[in-house]
């Protein structure tokens, strides 16, 4: 896959969620109800509600758990086994669970080969992780991996699992949880102020900016057309709105590296005030996916080769 960056792990499996997301609203899911499992930690999510986890992928790991139905002794053990692990992991990833059999897009859309299965959500996109019956020591090596890869990334939030005592030092600072808050209610507009406070307050402050920048792309790509902008950028190679909207949703679905590509080819292709606008639309794309990252470095490189 040409997106996977040499020296790093990459987010692998990628699939364009786009069509789940384009044909779903927001909506409120049921969180678990076990009295041992912290609120807000389980959701179960149908085709009409997986946006939300499109959306909060972006600032928590979420795992994905598609399953048969709770008549299935399989599925049932495998919710278990990760909402067990979940639990230990105090909010660091959040679960979601949901029925295949009755919600046929999410599981052509995630490409289930097998149920029931686990997938990672990174920033909106899969990342195969296990199925079937699975040992919990399986299981928590598996999260283990999850969140460093999503640490690489920048997604570094939690599910907010009300008062923690005693948390010290990895509470998110009160304007971080504020925007994560925000981000949860689906007010993209709050978020933003929060991560701007931030900024003002501490312009070093690293996971505002990654999260301010990560707002930007989700206020962008909402409620976008994405066939017709895509068959509009295809039509002009040079058509500015058109090539950068269909950049932002190559970023949202992990493919990256093309819509750094397209970006660039476009730098040499315009001038003035077009040639700045794509320009620092790009580098706004490279803050979404981090300045370490290593395709962030190679387009930085060939930036600079179409602008000199």
């Amino acid at each position: 896959m040409s997106d996977q960056p040499a020296s790093r792990p990459a987010l692998r499996g990628a699939v364009d969620l786009s069509a789940v997301s384009a044909r779903t609203a927001p909506g409120g899911a049921t969180p678990a109800s076990s009295s041992t499992v912290p609120e807000g930690l389980v959701i179960e999510v149908t085709d009409a509600t997986f946006q939300q986890v499109v959306n909060r992928s972006v600032q928590v790991p979420v795992v994905v758990v598609l399953h048969t139905g709770p008549t299935d002794a399989a599925s049932t053990q495998l919710v278990a086994t990760v909402t067990d692990v979940a639990v230990r992991l105090d909010g660091r990833v959040l679960v979601a669970t949901a029925d295949a059999s009755a919600n046929p897009a999410l599981g052509q859309a995630l490409g289930a080969q097998q149920l029931p299965v686990a997938l990672g959500i990174l920033q909106g996109q899969p990342v195969p992780l296990f199925a079937g019956p699975t040992p919990v020591e399986q299981v928590q090596a598996y999260l283990d991996q999850l969140l460093q890869l999503a640490v690489q990334h920048g997604i570094t939030g939690r599910v907010d699992l009300g008062p923690v005592p005693d948390a010290g030092a990895d509470e998110l600072p009160p304007l971080h949880q504020a925007a994560y808050e925000a981000i949860e209610r689906g007010d993209l507009q709050a978020a933003r102020a929060a991560y701007e406070q931030a900024l003002a307050e501490n312009p070093k402050d690293a996971d505002a900016e990654l999260g301010l920048a990560q707002i930007g792309l989700l206020a962008r790509t909402e409620g976008i057309d994405a066939t017709a902008v895509r068959q509009a950028a295809a039509a002009d190679p040079t058509d500015v709105d058109a090539a950068l909207a269909v950049a932002d949703l190559d970023v949202l679905g992990g493919h990256v590296s093309d819509a750094f590509t397209r970006l660039v080819d476009l730098v040499r292709a315009t001038q003035g005030d077009e040639r700045a606008r794509v320009r620092a639309h790009l580098l706004e794309l490279f803050a979404v996916v981090g300045n370490h990252d290593e395709r962030v470095r190679r387009g930085r490189t060939a930036l600079m080769s179409a602008l000199f």
